[in-house]
């Protein structure tokens, strides 16, 4: 009689298994993955390379054993690529694999026919507890909503006393000459203590062009231990205050006139004390050779300890939360 596959297809797997006391090391990018007898651990066959019944391909990469070229006996096959379905996305189609971007808000992979996507707008907290009311609205310039506080026509005596109608100017656009007026909040102090500086981008001017300013800012003396001033039994102290009037030196000029600043003050725990209501102070100068200048400084009004502390220089931290709203004024 002819010969059946049973008796010439050569059988690879060997029961009970005996596997090496340390799996093997595969080369970077080679995936360490059971065998095909379901026994040890192996380094997967890649792309090109023979394989059998015991000896895997990569299925992390796409692989599968192709026996067609081995007939009759089906036994040793070679490690080829599955050949992927593509997608069609609002009239688009896409290969396998391919990653896009149908608009910002969206990175989008297309695997196998199905349409996998990552929202880029990872932000969905609300801003911190003192806003009574947040809403999501779409910001000019931005891709993503921001979180505002829609309480700017329904401010109530009940309401917390650092919520004001203040704090909602230029939240809403302005028109002006034909110029949609959009100003950004202030960033975060450059330095925690002593004087560092704080910009915003704003168009409101004569030419509607967006424009940087600066202005400086002192969160916080660095040569007074704030902690000493914490009241007994007390954790914080959410503003400090000079006791005496100073003047601001900038370079060896000094301010014309004395100023008696608050400053946000500092916890014995984990939490941090930064600006919720701040303005900006127009402040002259005059320097010892007799010229004069006048520098914007923000002026801090009241100020918050909370547990949500922010490292100013960190770019990668989700400042949308803390950082848009740290400051309820212009």
């Amino acid at each position: 009689p002819a010969p059946t596959e049973s008796h010439t297809r050569a059988q690879y797997c060997r029961w009970p298994c005996e596997c090496p006391r340390s799996p093997p090391r595969c080369a970077a990018g080679v995936s360490l993955v059971t065998d095909g007898c379901d026994c040890c651990k192996t380094c997967a066959r890649q792309r090109g390379e023979s394989c059998t019944e015991a000896d895997t391909c990569d299925f992390h990469r796409g692989l599968y054993c192709d026996y067609s070229g081995d007939r009759p006996r089906y036994e040793i096959g070679v490690c080829a690529q599955i050949v992927g379905v593509g997608c069609v996305l609002n009239g688009v189609r896409y290969k396998n694999g391919e990653t896009f971007q149908p608009n910002c808000k969206y990175n989008c992979t297309c695997i196998n026919g199905a349409v996998g996507c990552v929202p880029m707008c990872t932000n969905s907290r609300p801003p911190l507890v003192w806003c009574p009311n947040p809403k999501l609205i779409k910001m000019a310039g931005k891709c993503c909503e921001q979180w505002v506080c829609d309480d700017s026509r329904k401010i109530r005596k009940t309401s917390p006393r650092h919520i004001s109608s203040a704090a909602y100017e230029g939240e809403d656009e302005a028109w002006q000459k034909n110029c949609i007026v959009h100003t950004s909040p202030w960033s975060p102090c450059s330095k925690t203590c002593g004087l560092g500086i704080s910009t915003r981008i704003s168009n409101h001017n004569d030419q509607c062009r967006l424009l940087k300013e600066s202005r400086l800012c002192n969160m916080r003396p660095c040569e007074v231990d704030i902690t000493q001033h914490i009241k007994p039994g007390k954790k914080c102290l959410a503003v400090y205050r000079a006791n005496e009037p100073m003047n601001y030196t900038i370079s060896g000029c000094v301010s014309k006139s004395p100023y008696r600043p608050k400053y946000c003050g500092v916890c014995t725990d984990n939490r941090c004390c930064t600006p919720y209501k701040s303005k900006t102070i127009e402040v002259s100068f005059q320097c010892p050779d007799g010229t004069e200048f006048s520098w914007k400084i923000m002026w801090i009004n009241a100020c918050f300890c909370n547990l949500n502390c922010r490292n100013p220089n960190d770019i990668f931290a989700d400042l949308a939360h803390y950082y848009d709203y740290s400051e309820i004024a212009n």
